[in-house]
């Protein structure tokens, strides 16, 4: 597929997740324009922005609106669309059912999870293939992102994995032929290790103005980004600017799967043992 556009989302499963949810879209640069990356970054908003809330129920709605009415678009969304085979099975539609039995309890959940994983492998945290082979942080259930993987999996794709047009891979490449909109898994530190860019020290959750290491970390990294994305003034100071690094994150989560979509073997990928069944990093 050759896309019109590519989101990026860095996502948060938190009560108030639009605040610190935001969307990066990036189109081909246009050969009159000065800058010779060949992407453009054409917008980058906080979902609170985008939808008026930033209560989660509304503003998780309206990402799936946002996703479900484009045209031509790659999505790539960072959060855990799968739980490791040994854990929660080898049925990926399972794992939606295994969340709903839940309520609001993401982090009973989780618990769970580490329950099962004790039980079976004698470990409390098992991390998938793709998240060894691309050096993710965590796996899906650890207690730092479990709100991600329990949110973003219940309230982002179960109202689209049936919409029609809509390919969310690895589980569904056999939409991808009438696909208007395909959805990837993100992973902004994987890209970054990728791209051979610091991956630590540029965020700063506790806000106020960066620190002078935050500081110059972030600024090496949007400098390493140059030859790959045109970032207007505005935007680089809104990046430089948000302390959680969120909306940096939303552009690397873009431009990995830009990179990512180019080079994979789909086909490969497609067939593979683990992938289709506990998700795959697209970095």
């Amino acid at each position: 597929m050759k896309f019109k556009a590519i989101y990026g989302v860095d996502f948060s499963g938190a009560r108030l997740a639009g605040r610190n949810t935001w969307v990066a879209r990036i189109e081909r640069r246009k050969r009159s324009e000065g800058c010779q990356s060949p992407w453009r970054l054409a917008e980058l908003a906080r979902l609170e922005d985008l939808c008026g809330t930033a209560e989660r129920a509304e503003a998780l709605g309206h990402l799936v609106e946002l996703i479900g009415e484009s045209e031509g678009a790659l999505w790539s969304l960072d959060f855990p669309f799968g739980m490791p085979l040994e854990v929660l099975g080898d049925c990926w539609g399972k794992q939606f059912e295994f969340i709903g039995e839940w309520g609001e309890d993401g982090y009973g959940a989780g618990l769970e999870c580490v329950r099962r994983s004790e039980g079976m492998c004698g470990t409390k945290h098992i991390r998938r293939l793709t998240d060894i082979e691309e050096r993710a942080p965590f796996d899906p259930y650890h207690y730092r992102i479990i709100y991600q993987t329990f949110h973003g999996m219940r309230d982002v794709l179960l109202p689209l994995m049936r919409r029609r047009h809509t390919a969310i891979l690895p589980f569904q490449y056999k939409r991808l032929p009438k696909a208007r909109r395909v959805l990837v898994e993100a992973c902004p530190a994987s890209t970054l290790k990728r791209m051979r860019l610091p991956h630590q020290n540029y965020k700063q959750p506790e806000g106020g103005p960066l620190t002078p290491r935050r500081r110059r970390t972030r600024r090496a990294i949007l400098d390493g980004l140059a030859p790959h994305v045109c970032i207007r003034p505005t935007d680089r100071l809104r990046i430089m600017r948000n302390g959680g690094g969120d909306a940096l994150d939303a552009v690397l989560a873009a431009l990995g799967a830009a990179r990512s979509w180019r080079e994979t073997d789909h086909s490969a990928v497609a067939r593979h043992r683990r992938y289709p069944r506990e998700g795959r990093l697209y970095v």
